[in-house]
């Protein structure tokens, strides 16, 4: 018989069958460590957090636990981004090279904001992986992608941009702002709403940090998936210096602070974006079959929006989920906000049982009587 995984946390009486379903994950889907958070209206009425931070040494996952996010930064990018377009400094439909001019180089003068946030500028990979001391450092980076030549014709196509995409758009905040992308997401973000959301972690908080569980090899998860414009990642998931470096598709956090970001920007009286920037932000850029997962994907600015390959909890849901199963999102229409973040990485992209059990709990949770037709996408 499975053990019983003690839950640490509150759970508000309407959402005792989301606790349910995150306690069954640990018994029935061989989660590890995890932490869940949602915010209703406002309020917060689930935190959650159980199992183990690291199994090698049988530290338990406490309140304050930060786990490595994977894609799930890209959303927290996305709103850095998006709040500058939001004050009127960035025009998604300008291109990239009036911010950055070096971007112009090898046929990319015509790229358009718009197109790099919803991965259409065809950069998705360097055609020469740098060394992870230089993949490690802000600049050898940038210079490469400004000197890359697009995979496809940029605006024709899209391609999922696994790593590429939060520096590609960190540089137009740092040309537009003046500070990194870490600097404008602690001191805009991050400090104003109390999140324990980070890029760049400082070393003295490494502590805080969950053991990442691979289900494969950390080369092979963070390569896959495999198609003509994905190779071997440059950043080795293991090397403690990845959580120092600046990487903004690779953050960390806990769930509570993804969850409290995405309510923000619904916030009835002080949104963090105003609705005129989210509709914007959530207005499909690019959908359909896309060129690196190989599979069908839908983008906004920066956001993920509902699709088979990224499902999320309604049509009205935008966020983003991340390599191995962490999730963060929106529904404007339930006034929910979710962030999961689980240490076991499940292989693949899309269907996760644990993700798809919280779901369904969330369904019930949000219509116990079944009259409103929820459905995830």
């Amino acid at each position: 018989m499975t053990a019983t995984v003690p839950i640490h946390g509150s759970c508000a009486p309407q959402f005792a069958v989301v606790r349910d379903a995150f306690a069954e994950n640990f018994a029935q889907h061989g989660e590890i460590g995890a932490s869940l958070s949602v915010f209703h209206r406002g309020e917060c009425v689930v935190d959650l957090w159980g199992g183990m931070a690291d199994p090698r040494t049988g530290r338990r996952w406490q309140e304050d636990t930060l786990c490595g996010l994977f894609s799930t930064a890209k959303g927290v990018t996305a709103t850095c981004v998006n709040s500058l377009i939001d004050r009127g400094v960035l025009d998604p439909a300008a291109p990239v090279a009036t911010y950055w001019p070096e971007f112009a180089q090898s046929g990319k003068a015509e790229v358009t904001v718009a197109w790099l946030l919803s991965h259409q500028a065809g950069l998705p990979r360097i055609d020469n992986p740098l060394p992870l001391e230089q993949a490690l450092r802000w600049t050898p980076m940038i210079a490469a992608l400004a000197a890359q030549k697009p995979y496809w014709t940029p605006g024709t196509a899209h391609g999922y941009h696994p790593l590429t995409f939060g520096w590609l758009a960190g540089e137009l905040i740092r040309r537009i702002d003046g500070r990194s992308v870490s600097a404008f997401l602690a001191e805009e973000i991050a400090q104003p709403l109390q999140l324990d959301l980070h890029f760049a972690l400082p070393a003295d908080q490494h502590h805080r940090l969950a053991h990442l569980i691979f289900t494969e090899s950390p080369e092979r998860s963070a390569s896959r998936p495999s198609s003509p414009t994905v190779t071997t990642s440059p950043i080795d998931l293991t090397d403690t210096r990845t959580y120092l470096a600046e990487i903004p598709s690779f953050g960390v956090a806990t769930a509570r602070a993804l969850a409290h970001l995405y309510a923000a920007l619904i916030d009835p009286v002080a949104p963090l974006l105003s609705p005129a920037t989210i509709t914007a932000a959530t207005t499909e850029q690019a959908g359909g079959h896309d060129l690196t997962l190989q599979a069908p994907t839908r983008f906004g600015l920066g956001y993920s929006l509902p699709s088979r390959t990224f499902p999320l909890l309604t049509e009205t849901s935008f966020g983003h989920s991340g390599k191995g199963g962490s999730l963060a999102f929106v529904d404007p229409a339930y006034q929910l906000a979710v962030g999961y973040i689980p240490n076991r990485l499940i292989s693949g992209y899309g269907h996760d049982p644990r993700r798809t059990a919280l779901f369904e709990a969330l369904h019930k949770a949000l219509d116990p009587l079944g009259r409103q037709s929820l459905r995830t996408c």
